[in-house]
C-alpha cells in the first residue's frame, strides 16, 4: 500500500470535498481517502499494483480540480486577490452610493418583514454559487444521454424542470420550519422578531455570505474554517443517495437540504420573519431566482465554453460579497449601532437642514423633502424638542423607503404623500444615524450644543 497527500486547489466548498472523496472512494485499489477542504487537500491509501498515482490525479482533475506539487507564494496571485479586493471594494461603493439595491424592491413586494422582490433578485446573482456547488449533478440530471425515438423535445426538457422543482419545494420547506421556529422564539405573536434582534441575524447572514464568496474566490484560504458545515456522516450519505439516486426531482429534493452559504443567509432571513408562511415564501422567491440560470447552465457551457464560465463564475462570486456587505451593512444599522462623533456647525449647515428656534426657544423646527434613494441630513440643537416636517411627493414612495426607523428615539414613522411631523428631543451633541425599515437607505441627525453652553 502506498500513501500520499495530493494539494487540491479550486475546491470552493465542503461540498467540493464530499464530490472529490466519493470520486476516489469509488475507484478500485483506494481503500483509504481523505478530503480536506479546509486544508486543501487528499489524503490517500491505495494499491500501486492496482492504479497509479496519475490516474488518481486523473480523476480529481477530471473534476475540474487542480493537482498541485507543492504549494508555493505566487506573487500573481496575491497581485490578482489586491484587484479582487479592490472590484469589490469599487463595487460595494457604487451600490451604496446609487442606491442599487433600492431599485430592486417594487413597494407591492415589501411587507413588514422583508421584501420578496429583492431575495428574488438575490437568488438570480448567487445562483453562480448553486452552479460552482452543484453543476455536475445538475448537468448529470438535466443533460439526457440520449433523444428518445420520437423526436419529442421534452424528453430533453422535463429532467431539468424536474430537478429544479425539487429544489424549489425542498427549499421553501426548509423555510416554512425555520419560518415557523422564529415564531415560537417570538411567542407566536405577530409582530415579528424584533427590530434589533432583526439587524443581528442579518449581520450575520452577511458574514456568512461575505465568507462564502471569499472561499469561492479562494483568496484568504484561512477563512475556509470559519464555514458551516453539516455533520460528515449526514453530508456524505446525502452525497451517496444523490449519486445513485436516477429520478432528477428527488435529486432536487435532496439537494436543498446540502449546506450552501446563500441558502444559510436565506434562512437567517427567513427565521427573522417570525412566520413559517412568510419564511417559506422568501425561500420560495429566492430558489427560483436560482433556477434561470440553472436551467440554461448545460446552454451556458456550451456556448462560452469552460473557460469563459469560470469568468462568469468569478464575477458571480464578487457579487455574492458585495451582497454580503450589502446585507451587513443593513443589519448594523437596523440593530442601531452606531459610532458617534461630536458634530460641529460648519459653512454648509444650510445644505444640512439646520433647525430654527422658536421665539419662545422652547422648540425647534426643521423642514425636509424625501427623496426616492436617500434620507435627509439635518443639523438640530440639544435639549430642545425637535419638530421635524417631511415633504412627501407621492411618487416618491417606494417599498424600502417607506417606513423609517428612528431607533434612539424608539419612533417607526410610515410616510404618506404631503406633509408628515416626526417629533423628538435631541441628547448630547454627536450624530444619531436613522434608517428605512430594511436597513438599505440611511441618514444622520446631527445634534450641536448651543453657543455659550
Amino acid at each position: 500500500m502506498e500513501k500520499k497527500i495530493l494539494l487540491i486547489e479550486g475546491m470552493t466548498c465542503v461540498n467540493c470535498q464530499n464530490r472529490v472523496e466519493q470520486a476516489l472512494r469509488n475507484m478500485a485499489g483506494i481503500s483509504k481517502v481523505q478530503v480536506s477542504y479546509s486544508k486543501g487537500q487528499a489524503e490517500i491509501e491505495f494499491d500501486g499494483d492496482i492504479l497509479t498515482l496519475e490516474s488518481i490525479i486523473d480523476i480529481i482533475q477530471n473534476l475540474d480540480y487542480t493537482v498541485i506539487q507543492k504549494r508555493k507564494i505566487h506573487y500573481k496571485k496575491i497581485g490578482s486577490s489586491i484587484g479582487t479586493f479592490a472590484i469589490i471594494i469599487w463595487l460595494y461603493y457604487l451600490l451604496q452610493r446609487f442606491g442599487v439595491l433600492n431599485l430592486l424592491v417594487p413597494s407591492m413586494l415589501a411587507d413588514s418583514t422583508m421584501s420578496y422582490g429583492m431575495l428574488f433578485v438575490v437568488g438570480l446573482l448567487t445562483s453562480v454559487h448553486c452552479i460552482a456547488m452543484c453543476g455536475g449533478i445538475n448537468l448529470s440530471q438535466c443533460i439526457p444521454a440520449g433523444k428518445d425515438d420520437s423526436g419529442n423535445g421534452n424528453s430533453e426538457v422535463m429532467p431539468s424542470l424536474l430537478y429544479n422543482t425539487g429544489r424549489v419545494i425542498s427549499y421553501a420547506v426548509i423555510g416554512f420550519l425555520i419560518g415557523g421556529i422564529g415564531m415560537i422564539l417570538t411567542g407566536g405573536t405577530k409582530t415579528g422578531i424584533p427590530l434589533i434582534m432583526q439587524g443581528i441575524l442579518k449581520i450575520i447572514a452577511g458574514l456568512f455570505m461575505v465568507i462564502m464568496g471569499i472561499n469561492m474566490l479562494g483568496v484568504i484560504p484561512v477563512l475556509r474554517k470559519l464555514q458551516i458545515r453539516f455533520p460528515n456522516k449526514l453530508a456524505n450519505k446525502i452525497s451517496r443517495r444523490k449519486l445513485t439516486e436516477k429520478r432528477p426531482f428527488f435529486v432536487g429534493l435532496l439537494n436543498g437540504l446540502m449546506p450552501c452559504g446563500p441558502m444559510q443567509s436565506m434562512q437567517i432571513i427567513a427565521l427573522g420573519s417570525g412566520n413559517p408562511v412568510s419564511g417559506a415564501f422568501a425561500m420560495l422567491m429566492f430558489s427560483l431566482g436560482t433556477v434561470p440560470l440553472m436551467l440554461g447552465f448545460g446552454s451556458i457551457v456550451s456556448v462560452l465554453g469552460k473557460k469563459y464560465t469560470k469568468i462568469v463564475m468569478r464575477a458571480g462570486c464578487i457579487l455574492v460579497v458585495v451582497l454580503g456587505l450589502a446585507m451587513l451593512s443593513q443589519g448594523v444599522s437596523l440593530s442601531g449601532i452606531n459610532m458617534n462623533r461630536t458634530a460641529t456647525l460648519s459653512e454648509n449647515t444650510e445644505e444640512l437642514n439646520m433647525a430654527e428656534i422658536s421665539e419662545s426657544g422652547d422648540v425647534q423646527y426643521v423642514s425636509s423633502e424625501l427623496d426616492f434613494g436617500s434620507y435627509p441630513e439635518i443639523t438640530v440643537y440639544s435639549g430642545i424638542p425637535v419638530k421635524w416636517t417631511i415633504n412627501v411627493p407621492e411618487e416618491v414612495i417606494n417599498g424600502c423607503n417607506y417606513k423609517m426607523i428612528l431607533s434612539a428615539y424608539g419612533i417607526t414613522h410610515e410616510f404618506t404623500p404631503g406633509e408628515n411631523v416626526v417629533e423628538f428631543t435631541p441628547g448630547e451633541p454627536g450624530s444619531v444615524q436613522f434608517t428605512c425599515w430594511m436597513g438599505m437607505i440611511n441618514g444622520k441627525i446631527n445634534i450641536i450644543g448651543r453657543e455659550g453652553e
